[in-house]
């Protein structure tokens, strides 16, 4: 049987450091204020002249270099992201251009904080089927030019970092490697709750300057809820994948969450009876970078060794649309 293993991992993040202490010069904050909300430290903020898809392109290259593979050799890109370089065309195409693969197929995704779960899924399936062979599976986000840095924004503004994370993945016929399962969702009806109002296209114009002056471009986020939701949709994805592979989570060797909040991971933790050394949390260093997070997150995972070949890694995510899954992967 074909599965898809991870060739290789890669990450990038801007080189300016923005810590909390920092942020209290911006807005009415303090660093014990968002440590006991969120965990976080610090987070990394993108030069001027920096977008996705450079920090992508910077992954890459770092993922490559560890596969021994030339970018000629990636025959399909799938990029994750909700900070797009531009309103169109997706940042893929872009990426593809920097790394001089013309004519490969780009996938751009907009699944925020599940976007690198449910990218993982499509290119499983493309695998899977024979469709590509190498595959640049990307999550890439640049928050900091969005965000809105006043107290009245400080509520998310604080949260949030800039960075990027790629796997090179392909086909394995390995007995009992490779991604064993993936599954994904969505509920509407929670689209609201957290999401950035404008620009939008339903509105006529997309964009204005009194929507600017309102703050209505920063995102808003209605935090019990979120916390609620995600407190239970990201540890039934996890089982649900475990269900799946005829696995319990006694078999787990590491998880490998969404890096949101960190009481949030705290509480998925608590409740799948994790120990500490099971769960990789980094938010402390990076904040939340949305679809990179989990890319970060697994790349430094793998670098430290907290991961090793034959282990039972699991993911789990949740995020904005209301968007969350699960997946499992033999190392």
């Amino acid at each position: 049987m074909v599965r898809t293993e991870f060739i290789a991992t890669g990450m990038y993040v801007p080189e300016r450091v923005v810590t909390n202490q920092e942020l209290e010069g911006y807005m009415d904050t303090s660093d014990e204020w968002i440590r006991q909300r969120s965990g976080i430290e610090e987070r990394r903020w993108a030069a001027e002249d920096e977008g996705g898809s450079d920090m992508a392109k910077v992954a890459t290259e770092r993922a490559l270099e560890a596969a021994g593979m030339e970018a000629d050799e990636i025959d399909c890109i799938v990029l994750a992201t909700i900070s797009p370089d531009h309103f169109f065309p997706g940042t893929g195409v872009f990426l593809q251009r920097k790394l001089g693969v013309t004519g490969v197929p780009c996938l751009d995704i907009r699944n925020q904080c599940t976007g690198f779960l449910y990218g993982l899924e499509v290119a499983d399936a493309f695998i899977k089927t024979g469709q590509y062979r190498r595959i640049l599976l990307v999550g890439t986000e640049v928050h900091s030019s969005g965000i809105i840095l006043s107290t009245e924004g400080r509520d998310t503004a604080v949260l949030f970092g800039d960075g990027a994370g790629v796997a090179i993945l392909g086909p394995t016929e390995e007995d009992g490697r490779g991604v064993l399962g993936v599954r994904t969702h969505a509920d509407g009806q929670h689209a609201e709750k957290l999401w950035a109002p404008a620009p939008a296209c339903v509105n006529k114009p997309f964009i204005t300057k009194a929507m600017i002056d309102e703050g209505l471009t920063r995102p808003f986020m209605e935090g019990r809820d979120v916390f609620k939701h995600a407190v239970t949709k990201m540890p039934a994805a996890l089982n649900e994948v475990l269900e799946i592979g005829g696995f319990s989570i006694e078999d787990l060797d590491m998880v490998i969450p969404h890096q949101a909040n960190m009481r949030i991971a705290q509480a998925v933790a608590k409740g799948l009876g994790l120990t500490d050394d099971k769960m990789y949390i980094n938010i402390q260093r990076y904040g939340n970078t949305t679809a990179a997070s989990i890319p970060i997150a697994l790349h430094e995972c793998v670098q430290e060794g907290a991961i090793q070949r034959g282990d039972l890694v699991g993911f789990t995510a949740f995020g904005s649309g209301f968007t969350w899954g699960g997946a499992l992967v033999r190392w």
